[in-house]
């Protein structure tokens, strides 16, 4: 089968498999390995003899992700963010936003290495919000199955090339004593080998189906599906994020970006509660990217530099939806649990510096027609 054959074949059969809003399932992919790294592999999964000619073919399936999946990589990077933790399965306490990528394909040996950087924040116990800038660079070794119902990707870590390397941009307290252990040193060993290091080590496997992209740290076997705390099993939605994410006082977080790209598309939002209430509110990247650039350099947290498209409060009395009808274009939702952007005002815990009073919010995004019932 000649190249012009497949990509002609990859265009026809990507256009048959887009049963998303408005063909979202390929412009609404996600890039959601670690740091954001997620692989978009060609969508053949309609040809049962052109399955089973590809699964039999290692250097088939590296040819067609060499010549079709790696360079979507950095684009889709930028798509996303990606949430950091302090403990291996724990809630989100900060996150990580790709702003620079590239790729080197290495033919002899079949891999690929990705160089990528970016910025971020996170909460620490006594410090509160670090602002981060951090860079690394990983081999992996791709490959994928294609099945009936599923396209399973495998990415396999060759080796961690360099880094992760943290340069601080700010630390919210000022008076916490750093001389023993600092800032770049304590990220390098919280976020950097625990999460960067250690679960790059492991792999991530991304299971393509109808309903959208699922990421997961380490390596899945068919028919293993990554855990997420809400169901999204039902209906043609398609998945940004199924999450958990942990709001200190005084902090907020930035879910997203989501992106819509039709008219007729909505926002879906499902959102649970553990703790104090806590205020969302929907803002354009744009803005959301400018606000947050400034509280990762230090800037005191205050009202984002627009006025947000909508707000609306969050209570800990189970699960709440919300449809946002938002133009085409990427939003973030940001979670604020202070008194200085949203209406509620948290109570004063004098244990808030480290852990008192946070929101645990469960949270699950996704895309769909507008008319979709919710």
């Amino acid at each position: 089968m000649s190249p012009r054959a497949l990509m002609n074949m990859r265009r026809d059969l990507d256009h048959a498999n887009q049963r998303g809003p408005s063909g979202s399932h390929r412009r609404n992919s996600r890039f959601h390995a670690h740091l954001g790294l997620i692989l978009v592999v060609v969508t053949v999964g309609g040809c049962a003899l052109f399955r089973g000619t590809v699964n039999a073919s290692p250097s088939l399936r590296w040819w067609l992700f060499s010549n079709f999946g790696a360079g979507s990589i950095c684009p889709e990077l930028y798509r996303t963010s990606a949430p950091l933790k302090l403990s291996p399965g724990g809630n989100s306490v900060g996150r990580f936003f790709p702003n620079r990528c590239q790729t080197e394909i290495h033919e002899d040996r079949q891999t690929m290495t990705v160089h990528f950087g970016g910025t971020g924040y996170a909460w620490t116990p006594l410090a509160g919000r670090i602002g981060f800038s951090a860079d690394a660079s990983v081999e992996y070794r791709f490959d994928f199955r294609m099945l009936d119902d599923a396209v399973y990707v495998w990415a396999r870590t060759q080796s961690v090339v360099r880094g992760p390397e943290f340069q601080v941009g700010s630390v919210e307290n000022k008076l916490v004593d750093w001389a023993t252990r600092t800032p770049a040193g304590y990220l390098a060993n919280t976020f950097g080998a625990q999460l960067m290091s250690s679960q790059l080590a492991s792999g991530f496997t991304v299971v393509r189906t109808d309903e959208g992209d699922e990421f997961t740290i380490g390596i899945l076997q068919p028919p293993q599906r990554p855990k997420r705390p809400f169901d999204t099993s039902e209906g043609d939605k398609y998945v940004f994020a199924n999450d958990t994410t942990e709001i200190h006082p005084g902090q907020v977080d930035f879910l997203g970006p989501f992106e819509v790209t039709d008219t007729d598309q909505a926002l879906f939002m499902r959102f649970r509660v553990t703790g104090p209430s806590v205020d969302a509110v929907v803002i354009h990247r744009g803005t959301g990217d400018l606000w947050r650039d400034g509280l990762q350099r230090g800037a005191a947290l205050g009202p984002p530099p627009q006025t947000p498209l909508t707000s609306f409060t969050l209570q800990p009395m189970g699960e709440q939806r919300q449809k946002l009808a938002l133009q085409p274009g990427q939003y973030y939702v940001v979670l604020d649990n202070s008194d200085r952007v949203g209406p509620t005002n948290p109570p004063w815990n004098p244990l808030g510096s480290v852990g008192a009073n946070a929101a645990v919010v469960a949270y699950v995004a996704e895309v769909g027609e507008r008319d979709d019932p919710f």
